[in-house]
């Protein structure tokens, strides 16, 4: 059945229709809210916040009562989305962890071009650590672009001399915003969402002539030594590929704990399609199961530390 399920998923996602004209700002922005948003899901109560000066929707399980903390940067390549598109994912990453989830609504381009998106990412986690939460307590994700994100902030975090989270998740995350990966061009025909060009806009609107190599717009340049436990999921059908496999690298020269899973026949950020797809609930459950795995070793190695009387 999933082979089944792969391949209709897959004809979905060709069988929108591409304008000729690139698509205005409004276009883009109206057209993932109806592509991607899908309702929190049931059990799982949803409020407006506040957090690092920024509005956050907060997702939270019925029955939660651990201390544990889920901090969301959703993905748009940093000019598209919203805690609202993503909230029926990352309700569900919250429902299967047993965790209170806050995703933020950071700045987007062209509005505001980098470095605002990381500046609202950090002062989001300084907030939070601010206001008492322990670090950890406290565990991180995002996608696509807020993949990126979520390494840059937590990147950002540990140059501002803050504590890291206990653990961190990325889903099909855009690291490189030179370009440089091989995949684009190599999986552009099998990648059924994304072209080298559409990259090529995002950057534009995000970076504009600023310096795209810069490790907190492009983290796989930058020096991970230090950040937490990291999962990396990402699909074999999708432009961003080697992203996601040179960040796996990466964290690992730097000495970080890293998991990679590439899955065989599935486009970028296919754990939208929970639900639906087998592989997206699988991964899904895997991802909570890592956040929360991680959670209670933070407090077991803390623990083992602790002087003896």
């Amino acid at each position: 059945m999933s082979r089944q399920q792969r391949d209709a998923l897959d004809a979905t996602l060709r069988s929108i229709p591409r304008s000729e004209t690139p698509p205005t700002l409004e276009e883009l922005r109206t057209g993932f809210i109806a592509a991607v948003t899908r309702p929190v899901p049931e059990g799982v109560l949803a409020r407006r916040t506040v957090l690092g000066g920024r509005p956050t929707l907060e997702l939270e399980p019925a029955g939660t009562s651990g201390r544990g903390r889920l901090l969301y940067l959703h993905g748009g390549g940093y000019v598209i989305g919203s805690p609202d598109t993503h909230a029926g994912m990352v309700g569900e990453l919250a429902r299967r962890a047993g965790l209170r989830a806050t995703s933020v609504d950071y700045r987007l381009a062209p509005e505001h071009a980098f470095p605002a998106a990381v500046d609202d990412g950090l002062a989001a986690y300084r907030e939070l650590l601010a206001s008492g939460t322990d670090p950890r307590d406290l565990v991180v994700a995002g996608d696509s672009a807020g993949g990126g994100l979520s390494i840059a902030t937590l990147v950002a975090a540990r140059e501002a001399g803050l504590p890291q989270p206990a653990a961190l998740v990325v889903f099909s995350p855009w690291v490189d915003l030179t370009l440089a990966g091989g995949s684009i061009r190599s999986r552009e025909s099998a990648d059924p969402i994304f072209t080298g060009a559409d990259l090529r806009a995002y950057v534009d609107l995000y970076v504009g002539a600023g310096d795209r190599a810069h490790s907190l717009a492009s983290p796989v340049f930058a020096d991970l030594t230090g950040l937490p436990p990291l999962l990396v999921q990402v699909g074999a059908n999708e432009v961003l590929l080697d992203d996601s496999i040179r960040l796996a690298g990466r964290a690992g020269a730097d000495g970080v704990e890293v998991t990679l899973e590439v899955g065989p026949g599935l486009p970028h950020v296919f754990q939208h399609h929970y639900g639906r797809l087998d592989e997206a609930d699988a991964a899904l459950d895997r991802a909570a199961r890592f956040l929360v795995a991680h959670l209670g070793a933070a407090h077991r190695d803390a623990d083992r530390l602790q002087p003896i009387h």
